[in-house]
Parts: C-alpha cells; sequence; structure tokens
C-alpha cells in the first residue's frame, strides 16, 4: 500500500518516519518531496576502467565539492547527496523518484538505485545524469525528487539489521560499495 499525504504526516509527526530537515510544506498527495544536499562527487572523464570489483579503481580518478549550485553538461554523470536524512522502520520502503519539472529539463536523478530498503537510515545518494544537450544548473536545497512510502510487512532482517548493510548511516554523496561484496567464482 502507498501512503498517502495525511499518512506520511503522521508517520512522521509520530517519529515512525524519521526525516532531517522536515519540512510539512513537502509533502505531496502520494509522496515527499526530497531536495538536493550541497555535496556532489563525479568521475573524470578517461580511459582508465572502473572495475566494481577493485575499490582503488572505484575510488580513483574522482573529484568532488560542496557548492551551493553545480552546472551538469551534457551526458555528464554525477552523484549528490539528498538534503533530508531519513530513517525508515522495519515495515515500511521507499522509492524515489525524479520531478517531473526537473526531467523536462533532462535531468535523470537515479539510474537503478531508486530503492531505500526497510529499516535504511542516512542521506540518499542521488545518481544524476545530464541527457539534454544543454547544461542544466541544479541548487543545493531545491526540490529534486520524492519519495514514495509503501507499507509492507515487517521485514525479518530490516536493512539496519544486516551486518553488511554497505550504506547504513551514509552522509555524503556516497561511491559504489560494490568491492565489499564476496567475488563469486
Amino acid at each position: 500500500m502507498i501512503l498517502v499525504d495525511w499518512q506520511i504526516e503522521d508517520r512522521i509527526r509520530h517519529g515512525y518516519i524519521k526525516v532531517e530537515p522536515y519540512d510539512p510544506g513537502l509533502i505531496q498527495p502520494n509522496s515527499l518531496d526530497i531536495r538536493l544536499g550541497s555535496h556532489f562527487v563525479w568521475y573524470v572523464p578517461g580511459d582508465t576502467v572502473i572495475d566494481p570489483y577493485e575499490k582503488e579503481s572505484v575510488c580513483s580518478n574522482v573529484e568532488e565539492m560542496v557548492a551551493d549550485s553545480i552546472v551538469l553538461r551534457p551526458g555528464q554523470f554525477l552523484l549528490a547527496e539528498t538534503l533530508e536524512a531519513i530513517e525508515l522502520p522495519d515495515d515500511v520502503v521507499a522509492s524515489i523518484e525524479g520531478k517531473s519539472s526537473i526531467a523536462r529539463l533532462g535531468i535523470e536523478l537515479h539510474q537503478t538505485g531508486g530503492w531505500i530498503d526497510a529499516g535504511f537510515r542516512g542521506t540518499i545518494t542521488l545518481e544524476m545524469c545530464n541527457v539534454n544537450s544543454r547544461p542544466v544548473r541544479v541548487y543545493a536545497g531545491m526540490p529534486i525528487g520524492q519519495l514514495v512510502f509503501y507499507r509492507t510487512d515487517r521485514a525479518a532482517r530490516p536493512y539496519n539489521m544486516k551486518q553488511d548493510a554497505k550504506y547504513m548511516d551514509q552522509r555524503q554523496a556516497t561511491l559504489s560499495r560494490y568491492h565489499e561484496n564476496a567475488r563469486s567464482a
């Protein structure tokens, strides 16, 4: 079941879903708008192969900055943080969707990482890409996407109880930690 506006507001007000900072004006009929944070990370263009099993290749040739705004060039991919940190209980999951007004500028908000598990706590790393033929500036603090909350049965092992929860309590745009997975033969 997708939570509607009054259910979202009620669960946040009672601390069942935690959002910090929280602005009730961001509640939509079926979602909660989230805002862009100020931390950005991107890969320097080049021919160096990124191997998801090799931490060094994942973490090298990257740049990062904290800024009030950033210009995404055509075809550019970058990671960004949400302004809001969230905490989900063991029976609510969320998906992140782009705002249509931002998508109409050519900005994709997430590539495939749009799912937030029950029990997750932290900021959300956005996987942003400009598919427009022109550069687009985005601003820290602007509503950039929306969280849709789904009520589920209680998870037997929510994200915050998993020993391999790689992104628990993240507080900035976070590079892939896929290299922490066991490599299968």
